[in-house]
């Protein structure tokens, strides 16, 4: 359709020329600051005996004429640290952790000859005494980093999601969003894929929104979000979301034990423990989530072509639902060699879910005469356990940052859901009748079994250049096995027509080159992606005369994607960055299944075995600026897929219709995002996102689905306070504004949360409390059209509306941070539960 094209890149260009004039005005306005040297000084902080990387070590540049602060940062999760942009003068590094030594490198001059200083690896020496009375803390760790064209945000200072799960921190980080069914999106794109330490996850037979359920908050050290992932990552998704569980790496014998308790009878607890000494580091964590959530909703449906005299359909669905979920992970790195390091870890993850749902549905012909009412019952018991078993190997070479990695894990997970159905119909063309009972029961069981294999070199190449080369190889094999019965007073007879049997092997092999290098103030970064993959499944059903047949399921695909990272550092501590990459999306293996979920009696859910995968390009264009209070990130970008997955729904006739994922032709996304974090006063400190793209859409005529074209917007906020000692508060507010995917025209929903947390006299205990949802207003609503259909869905679910928690820390890096004026730098407003 070239006419359609060319109308999408006209209105496309028209709207990146407005976005790309706002921001090159925002630049302009940013720039004017005072003007700084681009110097950076960078090392990397190690045990003098582990030899391992220490984490979260405060790096602070103090101007030794003045002996005032200057900098401050903290090293990340691999021991590295770069201060950007030091000014002209003599300055000295102190570098300080809990239970260390302090380094000082001393009477390093700063002028506009100078270079940029590379510290190398400095190895830092256990003090004699580490039963430490007092913790100096010089700086707090950053919520928000920018690196490499990903965001890292540090989730303990979350104090809203206190007891929660990872669905809830997501919502609370900016640019994400998580809808009223658990679906989470960045930058307003649902095709994001979820990673737990970098490799896909087989908890809740990967399925992303029980996956989120089932990793408590109190596992999670941070959260990493990649629009546009190097050629280092999958080429899997629209962006990636990387959840970081935590290791507990702090020196001696530590610990840390959480209790809460929550409305609607929720409980929740934890137990953190950790001990490293010389080269052993060893690390558990047990978390356990018992509670109920609550849920009601209603989805009425307007047949336009009725095929008889139902015109008319109103389902209400309240639920309750039990959970219990329990995670347990424990680990040990070993030091072989002063640059050898490895480490072994395993994880068990076990849920539970009882839940009791009562429907209502009642059909009406054109005058709103009842045609039938009719109830039905649902009780479900959902069970699932992983297991899952790492080895990683890391070897240090001579030369600085040259390292070698390799992981290999294994991990199998095996689930049922079984739901019995009880069914009445009391009122057929208006006249009550005797009760007529259908008992069904639904009985699925899945199990997967998941390999991962890795290695990735990186070689530093000259005095900014680094290459890295990497393969990757990862099989899922998996069997989805659904059965159904009809209940009579006999006993049970199989519904054929829903019973079936779904063997996938599922095989992603990949190799991957990239290069980075600068050249005074210009970085540059380019990776190829090279992805051989090809999913295998057998299909087995019944037809008409309940005779087993099967069906082959091929989905291959074979791929080249590169991506590009340019950066360029400007005057008074800015920089402006674009990326490009080029990315796929695989159908899953329960998108391509065939078999037919019932369990809601007017519309059911099937799979398509004719999927094939989406292409996906992203573009880029973001300037960062920081001042002495303030630090601003705004980004243009454009997204364009093809053969784009969306789920579609369609007429069967009967009073019921049915949801299945298609193949459309294509869309774009345009969009203006804006982030920003401001220490307003001491002890007092604000996030706020915004995000505002539009989205094209192509017409699917063979679907009724007309060409459409909607501005949208999202927004969220958090801040932070400190008003009296030892006490933090902190308020989180989001706004997602209404928009169209396809058939679908998503209402507006918003929300606000809010917690407090208090740290007892002794400095080793503390008390939090949070409120979620505080006025009952979020919730999943949305229109759906197509020629056949309108179908008006609204949800909302409530857990615990209000918890309260008690901390305590223990052993030798146990005591809560006390402020040192002579070395602070930025400690104001601290939020850390010391995990």
């Amino acid at each position: 359709m070239p006419g359609y094209n060319f109308a999408i890149k006209n209105q496309f260009m028209k709207l990146l020329q407005l976005k790309i004039a706002a921001i090159g005005l925002i630049m302009l306005m940013a720039v004017k600051g005072y003007g700084q040297h681009n110097t950076k000084i960078f090392g990397t902080l190690t045990d003098s005996l582990a030899h391992q990387p220490i984490s979260f070590a405060t790096v602070a540049l103090i101007n030794q004429q003045t002996n005032a602060p200057v900098k401050g940062i903290q090293t990340d999760t691999s021991g590295n640290f770069v201060l950007e942009n030091v000014p002209a003068g003599t300055f000295t590094v102190r570098i300080s952790f809990v239970g260390y030594k302090d380094i000082f490198k001393e009477n390093i001059l700063i002028n506009a000859a100078t270079g940029d200083l590379n510290l190398g690896t400095l190895p830092m020496t256990a003090s004699k005494n580490n039963s430490l009375k007092e913790v100096v803390i010089t700086a707090k760790k950053e919520a928000l980093q920018n690196v490499d064209g990903k965001k890292v945000f540090a989730v303990d200072q979350s104090l809203v999601s206190k007891g929660g799960n990872a669905a809830d921190l997501l919502q609370n980080i900016p640019t994400l969003q998580i809808d009223g069914n658990g679906n989470v999106s960045l930058r307003g794109s649902t095709g994001v894929k979820v990673l737990v330490d970098g490799k896909p996850s087989v908890i809740a037979n990967g399925d992303v929104t029980q996956l989120l359920q089932s990793i408590p908050a109190s596992t999670i050290e941070s959260i990493e979000v990649i629009a546009n992932p190097s050629a280092k990552y999958d080429a899997e998704g629209e962006g990636l979301i990387n959840i970081i569980l935590k290791k507990n790496s702090r020196p001696g014998f530590n610990g840390l034990v959480n209790l809460g308790g929550g409305t609607r009878d929720n409980y929740n607890g934890s137990a953190n423990l950790s001990y490293q000494s010389g080269r052993v580091n060893l690390y558990g964590n047990y978390n356990l989530k018992n509670g109920n959530t609550y849920s009601n909703g209603i989805q009425n449906i307007t047949f336009l072509n009725p095929a008889d005299s139902l015109h008319y359909s109103k389902e209400t669905f309240p639920s309750v639902t039990r959970n219990k979920i329990q995670f347990l992970k424990a680990g040990v790195e070993y030091s072989l060699t002063p640059k050898s390091v490895l480490g072994i870890s395993g994880s068990v993850n076990l849920r539970n879910t009882h839940r009791n749902e009562f429907l209502t549905v009642d059909n009406f012909a054109a005058n709103d005469y009842p045609l039938q009412l009719s109830n039905r019952a649902n009780t479900v018991n959902n069970n699932g356990k992983t297991y899952e078993l790492d080895i990683d190997y890391t070897q240090h070479f001579k030369k600085p940052k040259e390292e070698l990695t390799i992981n290999a894990s294994y991990s199998r997970g095996s689930f049922r859901n079984l739901q019995e159905y009880q069914s009445t119909v009391d009122i057929v063309n208006g006249h009550n009748i005797a009760s007529l009972d259908t008992p069904l029961i639904s009985d699925i069981r899945n199990n997967a079994t998941n390999y991962n294999i890795q290695a990735d070199y990186v070689l530093p190449l000259g005095s900014a250049g680094e290459f890295s080369a990497g393969y990757r190889s990862q099989f899922t094999i998996a069997d989805n096995n659904q059965f159904a019965y009809d209940v009579t007073g006999a006993g049970t007879s199989p519904i054929y027509g829903f019973t079936s049997f779904f063997s996938s092997n599922n095989q992603v092999h990949a190799v991957y080159l990239n290069y980075e290098g600068q050249a005074g103030n210009f970085s540059y970064q380019a990776g190829l992606r090279a992805e051989d993959s090809h999913l295998n499944a057998t299909f087995n059903s019944y037809d008409t005369n309940n005779s087993l047949f099967s069906d082959p399921v091929r989905v291959p695909n074979e791929g080249l994607y590169p991506d590009i990272l340019l950066t360029e550092k400007l005057d008074g501590n800015s920089k402006l960055q674009f990326t490009f990459a080029s990315r796929v999306s695989r159908p899953t293996a329960r998108e391509l299944n065939s078999a037919t979920d019932f369990s809601d009696p007017v519309n059911y859910e099937r799979g398509n075995p004719g999927l094939t995968p989406e292409k996906i390009n992203d573009l880029e264009l973001a300037y960062n600026k920081t001042w002495t209070n303030v630090s601003f990130s705004s980004s243009i970008y454009y997204n364009r897929i093809s053969n784009v997955i969306k789920h579609i729904q369609i007429d069967l006739d009967d009073g019921v219709v049915l949801t299945t994922a298609e193949n459309l032709k294509q869309s774009a996304t345009a969009g203006l995002e804006l982030i920003g974090h401001f220490d307003l006063l001491k002890g007092w400190d604000l996030t706020a996102n915004t995000n505002i793209f539009e989205r094209d859409n192509a017409a699917a005529p063979q679907f009724g689905i007309a060409a459409n074209k909607s501005l949208s917007w999202n927004a969220n906020v958090t801040t932070n306070l400190s008003i009296v000692k030892r006490l933090w508060l902190q308020f989180h507010a989001d706004y997602r504004a209404p928009e169209i995917i396809i058939q679908d025209r998503n209402r507006s929903t918003y929300g606000m949360d809010a917690g407090a947390k208090y740290d007892l006299p002794g400095n080793r205990a503390s008390l939090s409390f949070n409120a979620n949802d505080i006025f009952n207003t979020r919730k999943w609503a949305f229109l759906r059209s197509s020629d056949d259909i309108l179908l008006d869905f609204e949800r909302r679910t409530i857990s615990s509306r209000a918890t309260i928690a008690f901390s305590y820390r223990f052993g030798n890096s146990s005591a809560a941070p006390k402020q040192s004026r002579k070395n602070e730098a930025k400690a104001d407003g601290r939020i850390d539960d010391g995990s």
